[in-house]
This record gives C-alpha cells, sequence and structure tokens, in this order.
C-alpha cells in the first residue's frame, strides 16, 4: 500500500470539496481549483477528511495512488493558504519591478524582458528589486512560472550573475588560471 497515498486529507475549516466521480473542486478563501483524477481511483468524503483508495494493486494503479493523493493535498494547501515561490536576481545592474500586473526584468539584455501573470498569479518584488516573490493556488502554475522567469537568465558558474531560486547555491568555477609561463 502507498503510504502516501493512504493518508487522509484533512480538510480546513473553511475549505469545502465537491466529488462527482473522478471530477473534483475544491473551495477555500482564497479561490476554488478544478481537477479531473483518473477514473480508476476513487476519491470520498467523510467527516472533514479526503480519502483516496484504489481498485487493484496493479502497477498503474499503484502509481496513481500516491500521485493522485498529492494533486488533491495541494488542492486543498492552495485553496486555503496558496502557494509562493521566491527569486533572488544576483548581478549588477540586475533588477526586476512590477508595472501593473506585469514583471518586468532587466537583467543585462539591450531590452526589458516583460512577463504577463497567468490566471490566479500575483508577482511582488521588494524595496532592493533583487526579490521577486510568484504568489498563487495552483502548485504546478506557481512552479512553472518560476523556471520560465529563471530561464531568461540562468545563473553562470563563474560570476554567479543570474536568476535563482531562494536558497538555491551554484556551484562556482574557477576562471582562466592565467597564461602558463615558459
Amino acid at each position: 500500500m502507498s503510504r502516501v497515498g493512504k493518508m487522509p486529507v484533512p480538510l480546513p475549516k473553511g475549505v469545502t470539496a465537491n466529488i462527482d466521480g473522478s471530477h473534483v473542486s475544491v473551495k477555500g478563501p482564497r479561490g476554488e481549483l478544478i481537477r479531473d483524477f483518473h477514473p480508476a481511483i476513487s476519491i470520498e468524503q467523510d467527516d472533514g477528511t479526503l480519502h483516496v483508495t484504489r481498485p487493484t494493486d496493479n502497477k498503474l494503479h499503484r502509481s496513481l495512488h500516491g500521485l493522485s493523493r498529492a494533486l488533491l493535498a495541494n488542492m486543498v494547501t492552495g485553496v486555503s493558504s496558496g502557494f509562493q515561490r521566491v527569486l533572488n536576481i544576483e548581478g549588477v545592474g540586475y533588477r526586476a519591478e512590477v508595472q501593473g500586473n506585469n514583471l518586468v526584468l532587466n537583467v543585462g539584455y539591450s531590452h526589458p524582458v516583460t512577463f504577463e501573470p497567468p490566471v490566479g498569479i500575483k508577482f511582488a518584488v521588494d524595496k532592493t528589486a533583487r526579490v521577486v516573490t510568484i504568489d498563487g493556488n495552483d502548485k504546478e502554475v506557481v512552479g512553472e512560472v518560476a523556471a520560465k522567469i529563471r530561464r531568461v537568465r540562468p545563473p553562470e558558474p563563474y560570476k554567479g550573475k543570474g536568476i535563482l531560486y531562494a536558497g538555491e547555491r551554484i556551484r562556482r568555477k574557477a576562471g582562466k588560471a592565467g597564461k602558463a609561463k615558459k
């Protein structure tokens, strides 16, 4: 039995779940998330908790069991408290700013790079213009937006310049050692 899959998903106060076969919608103070799960996986609700069960022990059902429970738990967490990703910008003259809802990055190109947020995503930049916070309800979308922003200028190993996740460590390389003596 899957250790992740057999754990119940508690519903916090103010969060409700509506289960219609394999179609699940979770509503909370931060909004609503809807997802269709595999039809073989069954989801039941009782006494403020959600339980995920699988019909057999074949490989497909075992793999879907833990995945479905994790996705369901992420939906509940998203509508109750939400998810955040923090990016740090390193480099001389590199900065970010929010214009309207859009994120504008100045990271060493001849032009600024503008990002429009998808539905449900908010950008915030601190006063140093070097820390970008991505906030949203859907964990997958928050992570994907953070990855797309990081791809604009990934950190490089020689000077450490670029956009990196908070807490990420870049393995630094030594530069040129200089001309060899004859």
